[in-house]
């Protein structure tokens, strides 16, 4: 008898089980309103917001968001953040450092890359091999070189630390932590950093106005190459890549720092040798701010970066074709270099460095 009601109780046990399973999932339960949309400062002549329909910006996701950039826990053992490669104080790149160093001590082989306007951006990386910012804020996390962690484990982190679900669930209306939302918070945190408070701004506004130095850098930066000699006006050639109110065209060139390529760049994603050599042309925002420069840190000051394109270009197949028709190179003098270099200086923000919105949470 004790057999059969055994036997008894292992089919009922069966039969409530696959009853069990076919029961609906239910929703987690949630007592979180709706996030609170984030309205963009208004800035003259820039171009019109250009944030994803399915992650719209919003005051809690950009919080969770900054919180994630400036947490250590998302590294593998928990002492580095995205913030400590991305410095307010320098533009959001690596304390002028050449290349970052990881949490196992290995350095990387390129320049850490300002962090503004990227709602504007198109490809990721100086090499471009991320087609979106969510896709690139989830690749330095897992990198063995830099922050060397697995997403499960930063999930799991993150999931026992007081406070981010109540975060996450404030963001997202669930207190769910997945890579998904890891990447949009993170990228509602970068859309939300916007540099257009320069003293260049100001002048464009009729708030400011140019020193001499300053606007005859401007009138040089602006203006079309001239062969030394012509009785042309002197022409930096600069506005073709570095254009609009942006201070870049967002594509990938040649810039004449080699001949012969150790670093072959966009041709690693696009394995078409025509783009041997070339890098993301960079935002000149903030340039003073963001040394040293080019994709590999070799110049440290701006006067460097000037005198390369000044007589320093080296031929290659691919070289840019405005840099092709200059020949020996711009040809400026002492004093035309100087004021380049004065109008450079006029696009650096310090409202936006100093922004506390961008600023790290966890320090006093």
């Amino acid at each position: 008898m004790k057999k059969y009601f055994t036997f008894l109780a292992f089919i009922l046990f069966g039969i409530l089980t696959a009853c069990k399973d076919d029961l609906p999932v239910q929703p987690p339960v949630t007592d979180y309103p709706a996030p609170t949309p984030y309205t963009f400062p208004v800035l003259p002549g820039f171009p019109a917001q250009n944030t994803k329909a399915d992650n719209p910006l919003t005051i809690e996701g950009i919080e969770l968001g900054r919180s994630l950039f400036y947490d250590p826990v998302l590294s593998g053992d928990n002492t580095q953040s995205c913030g400590s490669c991305h410095n307010a104080v320098n533009g959001f790149t690596d304390n002028g450092k050449a290349f970052s160093t990881g949490i196992t001590g290995a350095e990387g082989t390129r320049n850490s890359m300002p962090l503004f306007n990227l709602q504007w951006n198109t490809r990721f990386f100086w090499d471009g091999r991320a087609a979106t910012l969510r896709q690139q804020v989830l690749m330095p996390i897992q990198d063995p070189v830099e922050m060397h962690e697995l997403l499960p484990n930063a999930i799991a982190e993150l999931s026992q630390l007081p406070g981010y679900k109540a975060k996450f669930g404030r963001a997202f209306g669930t207190e769910d932590i997945n890579s998904e939302r890891i990447a949009k918070a993170l990228e509602q945190f970068i859309f939300s950093m916007i540099s257009g408070q320069s003293k260049h701004d100001l002048v464009l506004r009729g708030m400011a106005s140019y020193t001499d130095s300053e606007q005859r850098g401007q009138d040089i930066f602006r203006a079309e190459f001239s062969v030394p000699g012509s009785g042309r006006p002197a022409g930096g050639d600069c506005f073709h890549c570095h254009t609009t109110v942006l201070f870049t065209n967002n594509q990938f060139a040649n810039n004449g720092l080699d001949s012969v390529f150790t670093d072959v760049g966009y041709e690693s994603v696009t394995n078409n040798p025509l783009d041997r050599g070339k890098f993301k042309v960079p935002s000149l925002r903030n340039i003073a701010l963001t040394a040293p420069y080019m994709h590999d840190g070799r110049f440290t000051t701006l006067e460097e970066v000037i005198d390369h394109y000044n007589s320093g270009i080296k031929s290659s197949l691919t070289l840019d074709p405005n840099m092709k028709s200059q020949g020996s190179g711009l040809g400026l003098n002492p004093l035309q270099k100087a004021d380049l270099v004065a109008f450079l200086k006029t696009l650096t923000d310090t409202a936006f460095v100093n922004n506390p919105q961008f600023q790290d949470p966890f320090t006093p």
